[in-house]
């Protein structure tokens, strides 16, 4: 698995399917455990908790295998997962963002632009 992730962040198509792929185990991940506490009971509960802890694992997997500099990705990866949990937030829980989201979301993009593409 290690030789794939490291053939997959050779290339800049590669890098962005791999943090793709976190960011949505992470959000994913997140929002099982926010099935979980909030809006399940019973067996339902504890699937929702066991499929956020599996989600999160898998994350930490997908981050941490590839052989890169994971700080200096940390702008792109932090507008994916920005992106990716509206569209969760949306899909499963139907919270449509607003204004202050949308203001800081905004923020979010244009920081995650600065740190990829600011040349020293």
């Amino acid at each position: 698995m290690k030789e794939l992730f490291t053939q997959l962040v050779a290339t800049r198509a590669g890098t962005l399917a791999i943090l793709l792929l976190a960011a949505l185990l992470e959000a994913y991940g997140d929002s099982c455990f926010q099935s979980g506490l909030y809006r399940t009971t019973g067996v339902a509960r504890y699937v929702a908790f066991a499929a956020g802890a599996l989600s999160l694992a898998l994350y930490g997997l997908a981050v941490n295998t590839p052989p890169w500099d994971f700080g200096k990705l940390l702008g792109l990866y932090v507008v994916l997962f920005f992106l990716v949990a509206q569209v969760l937030a949306k899909v499963r829980f139907n919270q449509a963002p607003t204004a202050p989201i949308l203001l800081g979301g905004s923020l979010i993009v244009a920081g995650g632009a600065l740190i990829m593409f600011w040349k020293q």
